[in-house]
């Protein structure tokens, strides 16, 4: 199965890099190492900014740069910038989570809006013109659309969605000023499944490990919610394959390299939509586990249905998810197997909140 993985990594993303270096900042992550793989597997010199407070160092390959520092501090950004020439940014660290962050809004502002302005300013003063940023479909809110197209107004319910909404507008905002800025934000939903078995989702708040830490033990998995207006009463979501993701990110990234004109926004997903109990049979079946579901109240910031129409990316770029439910849960299963016979046990949380 790896091995099929690993290769979507390499299907027709290679390409001369010249002289081009690409930072991907949380790129000791969860997604973020799976772009770095993408774009090793392109051909791309890449290096990785990140401050490890939940990347994990062995995600990040020996002969990929790491420079370690938080994205609010301008020396350490402007450090990663000039010690590996670096000609454009994929953009991830910062913190996640809906529910946390009606908890934590200051928290969110300062690391999200506050780090998107320091690298953008620290990016503008060395002549960076190549941004993609890692958005998300926390910009929709819940859409009055069954499919959701990128012209739909933002109508974010949580303060993390607010500091994408900021991010992607303080980018085109400094776009409109600079012409030589190519940049594009890529809005994606949930992101599951692994390439390499190494590589897998230790959060502590994504649907996957947390249904997995639970059957492991024995438990029930928590589902927030039943009442939701959806046919079986749970949320809805578009999942994408971290994979596809990647390939997503490095498709952009080629874009903007090859002097192409990119939309401002792009969905990335699957325009189909799964339900978490949808999600709970297919871990079921892969699984072989049979556990019943520990319903609780619906969570705060939470939307009923957030599915995308990927036709936008599919016509600017070609690009097209590949995987469908049965593989994300398949693969997630397998990594997470790979994690119980790293740590002997279940694998480490990670910290909470960084999307990285």
């Amino acid at each position: 199965m790896y091995t099929a993985f690993s290769q979507l990594f390499q299907n027709d993303l290679t390409y001369d890099p010249q002289t081009m270096t690409w930072l991907v900042t949380g790129g000791a992550g969860y997604i973020g190492s799976h772009i770095v793989e993408s774009f090793m597997h392109a051909g791309t010199p890449v290096a990785v900014f990140d401050d490890l407070s939940t990347g994990y160092r062995s995600f990040v390959p020996d002969d990929v740069p790491l420079v370690k520092g938080s994205i609010t501090d301008p020396e350490a950004v402007g450090r990663a910038l000039d010690e590996h020439a670096i000609t454009g940014i994929v953009h991830l660290a910062g913190w996640k989570y809906a529910g946390v962050s009606v908890q934590r809004p200051l928290h969110f502002y300062g690391e999200n809006v506050t780090g998107m302005q320091v690298l953008l300013a620290q990016a503008s003063e060395r002549g960076v013109n190549r941004f993609v940023l890692s958005s998300s479909a926390s910009w929709y809110g819940t859409p009055d659309a069954e499919i959701v197209t990128e012209d739909a107004p933002p109508r974010p319910e949580s303060p993390y969605g607010e500091t994408k909404v900021i991010s992607e507008w303080l980018l085109r905002d400094l776009a409109r000023i600079n012409p030589d800025l190519r940049q594009t934000s890529l809005r994606y939903f949930n992101v599951v499944g692994s390439g390499p078995p190494e590589l897998a989702d230790h959060s502590p708040h994504n649907l996957f490990p947390k249904v997995f830490r639970a059957v492991t033990a024995g438990e029930q998995p928590v589902v927030f919610g039943d009442g939701y207006p959806t046919p079986d009463g749970s949320c809805v979501r578009d999942y994408v394959h971290v994979v596809d993701l990647a390939d997503a990110h490095v498709t952009a990234a080629r874009l903007l390299d090859e002097g192409g004109n990119c939309a401002p926004a792009y969905n990335v997903g699957r325009g189909e939509g799964s339900s978490v109990f949808e999600v709970l049979d297919a871990i079921r079946s892969v699984t072989g586990i049979d556990f019943e579901n520990d319903v609780q109240p619906r969570r705060p910031g939470d939307p009923a249905r957030i599915v995308g129409s990927a036709e936008l990316i599919a016509r600017d770029m070609d690009w097209r998810a590949e995987f469908g439910l049965d593989a994300m849960a398949s693969s997630a299963w397998a990594a997470w197997q790979r994690q119980l016979e790293l740590y002997g046990g279940p694998p480490p949380d990670g910290g909470f909140g960084l999307i990285a």
